[in-house]
């Protein structure tokens, strides 16, 4: 049963209202509250990790959400790596949602690679597109994203409506800082990206991430040398779909 979506007033009072609850218990109220109508999308950074390691948490009877991450084709083997280490970990399943055409199709179609002449196109049809086709099926999506990330995710509500999308999306770390996040993870002994350790605060596909040098924003190594900070997932911009 699909859930009717509600007014953008009561999720700005219940997202006023959460500011002062823990991750975990949003997380707690998200599950209860959308169940199987509840995905969460993760690219195993270390806010993602967080919050796999917090769901583990809820207890072998909780309806977990729909997990999945967006295997654009050119992630880091580390990060591959990393999903098998936290689904023995935690016995947890995350899906790969794909892009309609492989790699080599979408390079051969286009003569070539596109990530560093148009990449607003190649994170379009690798990961928005696909995106919004697994959304299509839920009601809610959880994200990991903090507000002192980005200009756009500092307008991020712990709860809001993504008109992108089309559906509610529940941020539980919106108010955590960088320093929060792997306070956490020491603490719990999270499992992480070892690319975190060389370098690469913020981890997305190889051809568009580097390592952040002496005294750069967390985000500096992606996308360098151009004017762009999001990969679009997160953007308060329309992206188009088809």
């Amino acid at each position: 049963m699909t859930l009717p979506p509600p007014s953008r007033e009561a999720l700005t009072a219940l997202s006023n209202c959460l500011e002062e609850h823990s991750p975990q218990e949003i997380l707690a109220w998200a599950v209860k509250i959308y169940g199987e109508r509840l995905a969460m999308a993760t690219a195993f950074g270390a806010e993602g990790c967080v919050l796999l390691d917090m769901l583990a948490q809820l207890g072998p009877l909780a309806k977990l959400p729909f997990i999945f991450n967006l295997e654009t084709g050119y992630q880091f083997p580390e990060t591959l790596a990393l999903r098998e280490r936290i689904q023995e970990r935690y016995g947890l399943t995350v899906h790969f949602v794909r892009p309609k055409e492989t790699v080599e199709q979408m390079e051969a179609r286009f003569g070539g690679p596109i990530y560093h002449t148009n990449p607003d196109e190649c994170c379009r049809l690798r990961k928005i597109v696909p995106l919004r086709k697994v959304l299509k099926d839920f009601d809610a999506w959880v994200s990991a994203i903090r507000r002192d990330q980005t200009p756009d995710r500092a307008q991020a509500g712990i709860v809001e409506w993504d008109s992108k999308f089309g559906l509610v999306k529940i941020s539980p770390l919106a108010n955590w800082t960088r320093e929060d996040v792997w306070a956490y993870i020491r603490t719990h002994n999270v499992p992480y990206n070892p690319l975190h350790d060389r370098g690469y605060p913020s981890i997305g596909c190889w051809p568009c991430t580097r390592p952040v040098r002496e005294g750069e924003d967390e985000r500096a190594g992606r996308w360098a040398g151009f004017q762009k900070t999001e990969c679009g997932l997160h953007s308060r911009r329309t992206v188009r779909s088809s």
